[in-house]
Parts: structure tokens; sequence; C-alpha cells
């Protein structure tokens, strides 16, 4: 299988348009575009697609996250951030177009995302992100885009990976998360591909 996108080449920086977050003073509110993306070569069998988008490079610990004067030292250890989770795409399904699913910044998170007919999003880690915040606080499903800590030494990654399955349909209710998607998809993946951006908010490290 092949996966690309005209917004961003592998291991290529992903445009600001695509990110929650933008350089500011220090950050801003992005477009928070859901970036285009496009398959093909799906394996004979193919009945549906997952497509999900990892960052693995989030810090384990918020001590020093977004704090004046202090950095986040790239060698602590890192934790997983999903910023996306689609299940149930469709087979005849090859391509998304930049901002089919998310083209904004929704306090409180999108309730219904838009997506292929028939499939279903799950909940981003967003969700815990703004656990608490009174403006921002809420249910965050679908896509919601880069934002890492403008103070990290440490470049993220971004992974997205679509998954071609041998059902068409898993058992999943919107607001579903990364450990039910993956316990759900176990023994169904026929193939997958994945494509990497990076992005930075640091200006000292370069994406």
């Amino acid at each position: 299988m092949q996966l690309r996108s005209d917004n961003f080449q592998h291991g290529k920086p992903i445009p600001p348009a695509c990110a929650f977050g933008k350089p500011g003073k220090p950050v801003a509110l992005s477009d928070n575009r859901n970036p285009h993306l496009a398959w093909k070569n799906a394996p004979t069998g193919t009945r549906s697609f997952v497509l999900t988008c990892i960052d693995p490079d989030v810090p384990s610990k918020p001590d020093d996250v977004n704090q004046e004067g202090r950095k986040v030292p790239a060698d602590l250890p890192r934790i997983e951030f999903a910023h996306w989770l689609m299940a149930n795409i469709p087979a005849e399904c090859g391509e998304l177009s930049e901002g089919s699913c998310s083209d904004e910044i929704t306090p409180h998170g999108k309730k219904e995302p838009f997506g292929p007919p028939g499939s279903v999003q799950g909940v981003n880690n967003y969700t815990d992100w703004f656990a608490g915040d009174a403006d921002m606080g809420g249910t965050y499903l679908g896509y919601d885009g880069p934002c890492p800590p403008w103070n990290d030494t440490l470049v993220h990654h971004y992974h997205f990976r679509i998954h071609a399955l041998d059902t068409e349909n898993l058992s999943l209710k919107p607001g579903f998360t990364l450990a039910e998607l993956r316990a759900a998809m176990t023994g169904h993946v026929l193939a997958e591909a994945t494509l990497t951006g990076t992005y930075s908010l640091n200006p000292s490290v370069p994406a």
C-alpha cells in the first residue's frame, strides 16, 4: 500500500494550516484543517480502512510543558497522543481532501465530525489535555492537529497510518479510544501504509 499527501512529504514538516497551534506569542490557534490524504494498492480482500494519526513524542511528565524560562528535555520519556481515529472507512474510498473532516478549531470538541459515509470516529487526546478547562474542555472527536509544547526541545512526529481490513465493519461507537480500536482491529489487518510529518513550535528546534 501507499499513502501520500498533497500537503507534506514523508519526513517533512506539516503546514501550520493543518495544525491546531501555530507560532505566535508564543502560540496562536491555527486553522486545524485535516491534511489531504490519498492511498492506493490495497490488497485483494480489503473490505474497509482504518485511519489513525498518532504522535509518540508527547512528554510523559507535564512539569516543564509550556513554562516560561524552562525547557522540555529531549531525553524525557515520551508517550502517545492520538490526533485522529477513524474506522469503517468504505473500501471504495481512497482519498480525503484537505479540510473535508476538520476545517477549524471547535471549542469543547467536535461532536459529529465529518467523514466518509458509514465511517465512525474516535476520541482524540485533546479530551484529556483540556480536561477541567472552562473555555476548551470537552469530548474531542475526529481530527485535531499538532500543537506540541512551544518549549519542547524534541521535534514531534505525526504518524498517519491507513490500515486495510478484511472486515467491512468494526463494532465501535463514536468516541472509541485508541486501545479499543487496536483491540477491534486485531486479526483483521491485511496491510498498512504510513506517512509521517513533523512539527515544532519551538523556534530553536527546526521541524
